[in-house]
C-alpha cells in the first residue's frame, strides 16, 4: 500500500503539472473583458468590487500582485496566475477524488493493490482529470482573473476531503477533517457560493459511513439536514448575522442614544461570548457532536471573516467603492445584492400579469446626523396572475417578446402553466444548461453567442469560411460524452450509493442551479462557467469509463495488466482530442485589445476630461488601466448606470488621483436614495425648459416642478420634453484648444435638445448629467462613449463631436443627421496617432466575439474620420486613414462586418477601385457562402442569416448610391464643358465618370439579382 500511495501522489502531481503548464501557456497576458479588469484593479489596491464581493479572492490577488515586482504592466499577468494555480490544484484533487471513489469498488487483494489494479486506478484518474482540464468551460475560467477557478478549487478540495475523511477510523482525527472542511467552506464564501451546493453530496457520504444500513428515511433525513445547512449558511450566517448586528446597532444608537458602532460591539461581545461558552461547555461535558458542530460553525465564521475587508476598505473611500458598504446597514444590503432585485422561485407572476398594488415591507435605514433614519421601505409588487414555479416572469423591455417566441405564444394570448414548464424545459434546461453541457463533451459550433453543439457528423467539409475559420469551433465527436455515460452506468452497477452521491453533485451544480437562477430569456453573455461543478462531476464518470473498458477487455484478454494498459491508452485519446481541438480557442496569449481599446478611449479625451460609459466592458478595462497602470488618471470615468445612486454621485464629488471633483449644483440631500430617482414627464408646456433654471428649481424643491408619490413623498417632474442651455459664446471661443478653427463660426448661442421619441421620463442619472452639464460651464471636457451616447433618454447626439473612440459634448450642432454627431477631424487625427493595436496583426492570436465587436467598432470610428476628411476635400489623408485602419485591424483577426462595406464605398469615391473590390469580394463571397450553406443543409442561425442578407443588401445600395454620384458628376462636368475653351481635361473626367457609372450600375444590378435570388431560395427552403 505504501508503493500505491507513492504512485498515486506522484501521478497526481504530474497531472497537476500538466494542467498548470497548459493553463500558464494559454493564459491571458493582461486584463480580459467582463469582470477581469475590475477584479484585477480591486485586488491590486484592495478596493470594493460589485456586490456581493469576493474578499478572499482580493486578498490572494493582492499577494500575487507582489510577483509583478513593481512593474504595473505585469500586475494583471501576476493576478491571472491565481486562476492558473487554482485550476491546477482543482485538477490535482479531481484526480485523487476519482482514485478514492474507484477504490470503493476496485478492492485491494490482501491489503495490496496489484499492478493491473494500480494501472486501472491511475488511468481512470488521469483520463477523468485531463478531460476536465481540457473541457471548454473550465479551461475558459482557468486563464483569466475571475473567481470561478478559485471557486472550483474549493469545490474540488471539500469533495476530496470528505472522501479522505471516510477512510479515517480515528474519531478525533476524522472530526479534525470535518472542521477543516467547514473552514474551507467559510473561506470559499469570500470567493463564490458555489461550494455550498456540494453540502448534500457531502452529507450522503457522511450518512453512508455513519449508518451502514441505508434506509429511505435516513436518506431523506440526510438530504433535509443538508438542505437546512445550506439555508443556514446562505441566509442565517452570511446576511443573517450582520442583519441581527444591524438591528442591535439601530436600537443602541436610536433608542439608547449611544454612539455609532456601540450596537455592533455589544452584539459582537454577546455572540462571541455565547460561542466560546458553548465550545467550553461541550468540551467539559464530553458532548463530541455538539463540540464538532460548534467548532465547525466557528471555523466557517473564521473563513467568512474575510468579508471584514469590505467594510474596512470602504471606510477608507478607495477609488472603486461600489455601494459604499462602510457600515453594517449598507453592508447587509451589499451582501444581499439588493441592487439587483429578486427573481421569483416558488411562486410569482407571469410576464403578462398586471400589477395590482405594492406591499410595503421593512424600513431601509441610513446614517443621518447622529441617528439612523428610515428613508424608504422595501416593497413587493403584487400581481393578478401568478403560478407556482414561475419561469416566465420578467416584464423587462424585450423579454415578453422572447418568452412568446420560445413558447410559441401569439400576441395577446396568456401563458398557461404548461407554457411555463415548456419554457423551463426548452430554454432554461435545454438552451442554458444541456447546450453548455454538450459544448464541453460533444463539441461547440463556434464562439458566437447562442452557438449550438456539434455531433460527429458535423464535419468541417464544405463549410462557409465564416464558420470554418471560427477558432471557437471544436468537435470532440461525442467521445467524452460517450465515455462519461459509459462510466456513469458502470458506476451505478458497481457502487450504487456513491453513484447517487455523484449524481446529486452533478444535478445540484447543474440543473439545480438552473432552477435557482431562473434565467431570463436573454443574457448579456453565455453563462456556461456557472455550471462547471456539474461538468466536474461528469468527468468523474469519464474516468470510470476507462475502468469499464478495462474490465470488458480483461474478460477477453484474461490479463488485468494488459487490459488496463490498453484501456488507458485508448481512453487517453479522449482528453487528447479535447486538447487538440480546443487549444486554438483557449489560447489567449498575445492578445491585448481589451486593454488597448481602453487606453485608446482615454487617449481620445482632452486633459481633465469627464467620460461617461455604459456597460461592463466599456468600463472595467478603463478602471484597470487607470487604477493599476496609472494611465490617464486625470480623466474621471463615470458609469452612467451607477450615476443613478447617491453613493456613486457622492464619490464623484471627491478628488481621485489627478481628477478633481466633478462640478454639481444639486445638493447631496436632493440626490439621496428615494428622492428624484424617477423624474416623470408631466408636460405642461411645449416650450423648452431653461436647463439652468430647472436645476435651480430642483435644488430648491420648488413646488412648481414637484409631483406627489405614493406614501406622501415628492419627486421632481419634467414640465417639458425639451431643454435649452444658453452659451457664453465669447467665453467658449476664447478657451484654448476647445473649438476647432474650422468650426468657430458654428458655435451656438443656445443649445436645444429633447427627450428621445416615446420617452416619458428620465432617471436620476440623467438628472445628474443635466446638473453636471449646467454646473460645468464648459470648464471640463465632457465625453460619452458609443454605448452611453446611444442609451440616454435626453438626446444630446446632435451636439457630439467624435474625437477618437469618444464623443465630446460641444455647443456646435451637427450637420450630419445620419450618425451620432459629427467628426472633429483636426483633433481625431492627432489622437489616433497615440492608439495601440497590439496583437491584432497576429493571425494566430485568438480574438473572441467580444474582441471582434470592439475591433469592429474601432474600425467604424476610423471610417467616420476618413469620410469626414474626404468631405473636407482631403482625399489623400482619408485614404491613409482607411489603409491604416485595415492594416492595424486586419480581416484575419477581426473579420469584416457589413459595416465594412462603407470602406469599399469610400474607396470607390476616391477612385481606389482595386482596394474597394478587394473588400467587396470578401464580403460578398462570405455572405453568399453563408446563405448557400443554409439553403443546402437547412442550417439555422438567425444572426448569420440576417447579417449575410444585410451585407448583400448593403452592397446593392452602395453601388446604387455610387451610380447616382457618378451621374451627378457627369452632369456637372458636362455643364462645365459648355463654359470652357479647353475641354481636354474635362473630357477625360467625363469619360472616367461614365466608366465608373457603368461599373457601379453593373455591380448594383449584379448584387440586386444575387440578393433577390438568394432571398427567394432561402424563403423557399424555410417553407
Amino acid at each position: 500500500m505504501k508503493n500505491f500511495k507513492i504512485i498515486n501522489n506522484s501521478i497526481g502531481w504530474a497531472v497537476f503539472g500538466i494542467a498548470t503548464v497548459v493553463y500558464w501557456i494559454t493564459m491571458e497576458d493582461t486584463a480580459s473583458f467582463w469582470d477581469c479588469g475590475e477584479f484585477i484593479a480591486v485586488s491590486y489596491k484592495l478596493m470594493v468590487p460589485h456586490p456581493p464581493g469576493a474578499p478572499f479572492f482580493l486578498l490572494m490577488g493582492r499577494m500575487f500582485s507582489f510577483f509583478a515586482l513593481g512593474d504595473v504592466e505585469n500586475v494583471s499577468y501576476a493576478i491571472n496566475l491565481i486562476s492558473v494555480f487554482s485550476s491546477g490544484f482543482t485538477i490535482l484533487f479531481l484526480f485523487w477524488t476519482i482514485v478514492l471513489l474507484a477504490m470503493k469498488f476496485v478492492k485491494a487483494e490482501e491489503g495490496e493493490y496489484g499492478a493491473g489494479q494500480i494501472v486501472s486506478l491511475m488511468s481512470a484518474g488521469v483520463i477523468g482529470s485531463l478531460a476536465y482540464t481540457f473541457s471548454d468551460s473550465f479551461w475558459f475560467s482557468a486563464v483569466e482573473a475571475e473567481v470561478y477557478a478559485m471557486s472550483s478549487f474549493f469545490t474540488a478540495f471539500v469533495f476530496w476531503a470528505i472522501l479522505k475523511w471516510e477512510y479515517i477510523e480515528d474519531e478525533s482525527m476524522s472530526n479534525k477533517w470535518i472542521i477543516l472542511i467547514t473552514y474551507m467552506m467559510g473561506l470559499s464564501i469570500g470567493v463564490h457560493l458555489l461550494n455550498l451546493v456540494t453540502i448534500p453530496a457531502l452529507g450522503l457520504i457522511y450518512y453512508f459511513k455513519k449508518y451502514p444500513k441505508v434506509s429511505k428515511q435516513g436518506l431523506l433525513a440526510t438530504l433535509a439536514v443538508s438542505g437546512g445547512i445550506i439555508l443556514i449558511v446562505m441566509y442565517a450566517i452570511i446576511p443573517g448575522i450582520p442583519s441581527i448586528a444591524g438591528s442591535f446597532e439601530v436600537v443602541f444608537v436610536n433608542s439608547f442614544g449611544l454612539p455609532f458602532g456601540s450596537g455592533i460591539i455589544f452584539f459582537g461581545i454577546l455572540f462571541i461570548g455565547a460561542l466560546v461558552y458553548g465550545i467550553m461547555y461541550s468540551q467539559k461535558h464530553g458532548k463530541i457532536i455538539l463540540n464538532t458542530v460548534l467548532l465547525g460553525f466557528t471555523f466557517i465564521l473564521i473563513g467568512y471573516a474575510s468579508y471584514g475587508l469590505v467594510v474596512v476598505r470602504s471606510n477608507f473611500d478607495p477609488p472603486i467603492d461600489e455601494n459604499n458598504p462602510e457600515n453594517v446597514v449598507s453592508f447587509v444590503s451589499y451582501l444581499k445584492r439588493e441592487q439587483y432585485g429578486n427573481r421569483p422561485l416558488i411562486y410569482g407572476n407571469v410576464f403578462t400579469a398586471d400589477r395590482t398594488g405594492v406591499e410595503r415591507g421593512e424600513g431601509i435605514y441610513r446614517k443621518r446626523g447622529d441617528k439612523y433614519e428610515v428613508f424608504d421601505y422595501k416593497t413587493t409588487a403584487k400581481y393578478n396572475d401568478n403560478m407556482i414555479l414561475p419561469r416566465i416572469y420578467s416584464q423587462q423591455p424585450g423579454h415578453p417578446e422572447l418568452y412568446r417566441e420560445w413558447i410559441g405564444l401569439n400576441e395577446g394570448e396568456k401563458p398557461t402553466f404548461r407554457d411555463n414548464i415548456s419554457y423551463m424545459m426548452r430554454y432554461q434546461f435545454g438552451h442554458m444548461y444541456f447546450r453548455y453541457f454538450l459544448w464541453n463533451f460533444a463539441g461547440r459550433e463556434s464562439d458566437d453567442k447562442e452557438a449550438t453543439w456539434l455531433t460527429p457528423f458535423d464535419t468541417d467539409e464544405n463549410l462557409p469560411e465564416s464558420i470554418a475559420n471560427n477558432k471557437g469551433r471544436s468537435n470532440f465527436y461525442m467521445l467524452p460524452l460517450i465515455l462519461g455515460l459509459l462510466g456513469a452506468f458502470f458506476h451505478l452497477k458497481k457502487d450504487t450509493p456513491i453513484f447517487w452521491t455523484v449524481m446529486l453533485l452533478f444535478f445540484l451544480t447543474g440543473l439545480g442551479l438552473v432552477l435557482y437562477l431562473n434565467s431570463p430569456p436573454t443574457e448579456p453573455r453565455e453563462r456556461d462557467y456557472i455550471y462547471v461543478g456539474s461538468f466536474y462531476a461528469f468527468c468523474i464518470w469519464i474516468g470510470f469509463g476507462a475502468l469499464a473498458i478495462g474490465e470488458a477487455l480483461e474478460k477477453v484478454l484474461k490479463n488485468k495488466v494488459t487490459a488496463s494498459v490498453i484501456a488507458g491508452a485508448i481512453c487517453l485519446a479522449v482528453p487528447g482530442v479535447m486538447a487538440a481541438n480546443g487549444w486554438d480557442n483557449h489560447d489567449r496569449s498575445n492578445r491585448y485589445h481589451s486593454v488597448d481599446q481602453a487606453k485608446n478611449t482615454l487617449s481620445s479625451c482632452a486633459p481633465n476630461a469627464i467620460l461617461f460609459t455604459g456597460g461592463d466592458n466599456d468600463t472595467f478595462p478603463l478602471w484597470y488601466v487607470q487604477d493599476v497602470e496609472g494611465f490617464r488618471t486625470d480623466v474621471r470615468v463615470i458609469v452612467l448606470s451607477y450615476f443613478s445612486t447617491d453613493w456613486y454621485i457622492n464619490q464623484m464629488r471627491r478628488k481621485v488621483y489627478e481628477s478633481e471633483p466633478i462640478p454639481m449644483t444639486i445638493t447631496t440631500e436632493n440626490y439621496l436614495q428615494g428622492k428624484n430617482d424617477y423624474v416623470p414627464l408631466v408636460e405642461s408646456t411645449e416650450r423648452p425648459l431653461n436647463a439652468k433654471t430647472y436645476i435651480k428649481l430642483v435644488n430648491e424643491d420648488n413646488p412648481q416642478i414637484l409631483v406627489p408619490l405614493q406614501g406622501g413623498d415628492y419627486t421632481a417632474k419634467l414640465p417639458s420634453k425639451s431643454f435649452y442651455l444658453d452659451i457664453d459664446k465669447s467665453k467658449v471661443l476664447q478657451m484654448d484648444n476647445f473649438v476647432p478653427k474650422a468650426k468657430k463660426e458654428r458655435v451656438q448661442e443656445r443649445m436645444i435638445w429633447q427627450l428621445r421619441p416615446g420617452a416619458s421620463h428620465v432617471f436620476k442619472n440623467e438628472l445628474a448629467l443635466l446638473d453636471l452639464i449646467v454646473s460645468n460651464e464648459w470648464e471640463r471636457p465632457i465625453y460619452f462613449n458609443n454605448t452611453s451616447a446611444n442609451t440616454l433618454n435626453m438626446d444630446l447626439r446632435d451636439y457630439l463631436q467624435l474625437e477618437g473612440l469618444a464623443f465630446r459634448l460641444m455647443p456646435i450642432k451637427s450637420e450630419n443627421t445620419s450618425d451620432v454627431g459629427e467628426v472633429n477631424t483636426e483633433v481625431m487625427l492627432k489622437n489616433i496617432e497615440k492608439f495601440a493595436f497590439r496583437g491584432l496583426d497576429d493571425p494566430d492570436a485568438y480574438h473572441d466575439e467580444e474582441y471582434r465587436k470592439f475591433g469592429s467598432n474601432t474600425r467604424n470610428s476610423f471610417y467616420r474620420l476618413a469620410e469626414a476628411l474626404f468631405l473636407e476635400g482631403k482625399a489623400e489623408e482619408a485614404e491613409k486613414v482607411l489603409d491604416n485602419a485595415l492594416k492595424n485591424i486586419p480581416d484575419y483577426s477581426i473579420p469584416y462586418t457589413f459595416f465594412t462595406a462603407r470602406y469599399a464605398e469610400l474607396y470607390h469615391k476616391m477612385g481606389k477601385h482595386e482596394k474597394a473590390n478587394g473588400i467587396v469580394e470578401i464580403l460578398s463571397r462570405r455572405a453568399t457562402q453563408n446563405i448557400e450553406y443554409m439553403i443546402e443543409t437547412g442550417y439555422q442561425n438567425n444572426d448569420l442569416r440576417q447579417t449575410s442578407l444585410i451585407t448583400m443588401q448593403q452592397m446593392m445600395l452602395i453601388y446604387r448610391r455610387l451610380e447616382r454620384v457618378a451621374s451627378v458628376r457627369i452632369d456637372r462636368f458636362e455643364n462645365e464643358l459648355l463654359l470652357t475653351e479647353e475641354p481636354g481635361e474635362l473630357e477625360i473626367k467625363i469619360e472616367k465618370a461614365k466608366a465608373d457609372q457603368e461599373l457601379f450600375l453593373e455591380k448594383a444590378e449584379e448584387f440586386n439579382a444575387q440578393f433577390s435570388t438568394l432571398l427567394d431560395r432561402l424563403e423557399g427552403s424555410l417553407r
